[in-house]
């Protein structure tokens, strides 16, 4: 497993590295903030596509199943606010990089799962990158970011993003902790979602949802689990949380690792094919 030095350099801040990449979003009708949300940056690799991903609920500013308003105002989003880390010496301050969420025909720029469609509370958008922007993904494909981790029901996850549109220092975000609550070998392609038993708030949605481990993990080897001791920290990559059940419940859905990769492979069909137009 790679060091956070070797992949961050030299980052003036004593935090975890999965602090870094959750990214706080704002969404806007025009010039009135409606929301405040999570994102994330996902690649495959180093050397592959890297998109922005949140949940599809916070770009339409509508409940993911009733269709409803989310906001008080009645105003759904059309432009999207996102606080990068800057590059180089910079790191440890915030860029304001403000998107449309329309195209001039109307159209969405976010790019929605290539088989559930609507019916996934995830979206990616495809960014054009400026130099003084720092790119900081969960890695899908590499073991930075999922080292093959057995995770089972009961032991400790963290969502990592921005409860009430709050942060800690700047705009790093805050670990709520909870538990998984059911087995993971349930999730389905038709169904790639997960449920965590969780205190989690408005403006956490989009986050990313890790297990964290400061001292040793279990894995598979040789179709057996076996238990492994380091002095590394270490954790998993398993999805972007959703949001709760209903109000009353601490009950959270979490859209599956499973499910990005396909997000993400969809968001660089859609890339390419738009750039070979021109």
């Amino acid at each position: 497993m790679e060091s956070k030095q070797a992949v961050e350099g030299n980052y003036p801040l004593d935090v975890e590295l999965p602090s870094l990449k959750s990214l706080f979003i704002e969404m806007y009708f025009n010039d009135q903030l409606l929301s405040t949300g999570t994102a994330t940056l996902i690649s495959n690799t180093r050397e592959s596509h890297c998109a922005l991903v949140t949940n599809r609920h916070n770009v339409t500013g509508r409940h993911q199943e009733t269709g409803k308003c989310l906001s008080a105002t009645l105003g759904v989003p059309n432009n999207i606010v996102i606080y990068f880390h800057r590059s180089g010496d910079d790191v440890g301050n915030w860029i304001k990089v403000k998107l449309p969420l329309y195209r001039e025909d109307e159209t969405p720029f976010w790019i929605e799962h290539p088989e559930l469609g609507e019916k996934a509370d995830i979206v990616a958008l495809n960014l054009n990158w400026g130099s003084d922007v720092l790119k900081l993904p969960y890695y899908l494909k590499l073991d930075l970011d999922r080292v093959g981790m057995v995770v089972s029901p009961a032991e400790t996850l963290s969502v990592i993003g921005f409860p009430f549109g709050m942060s800690t220092t700047g705009k790093l975000p805050i670990w709520a902790t909870g538990f998984l609550a059911q087995e993971l070998g349930l999730i389905t392609k038709s169904n790639p979602v997960f449920l965590i038993d969780c205190r989690t708030r408005q403006g956490q949605s989009g986050s990313p949802v890790i297990a964290f481990r400061t001292s040793g993990h279990r894995s598979i080897k040789d179709k057996r689990i076996s238990a492994s001791l380091s002095s590394n920290t270490t954790w998993e990559f398993l999805g972007i949380y959703s949001g709760r059940v209903n109000a009353e419940s601490d009950l959270g859905k979490v859209w599956h690792v499973s499910s990005l990769e396909e997000l993400i492979n969809a968001a660089e069909v859609d890339y390419n094919e738009r750039n070979n137009d021109f």
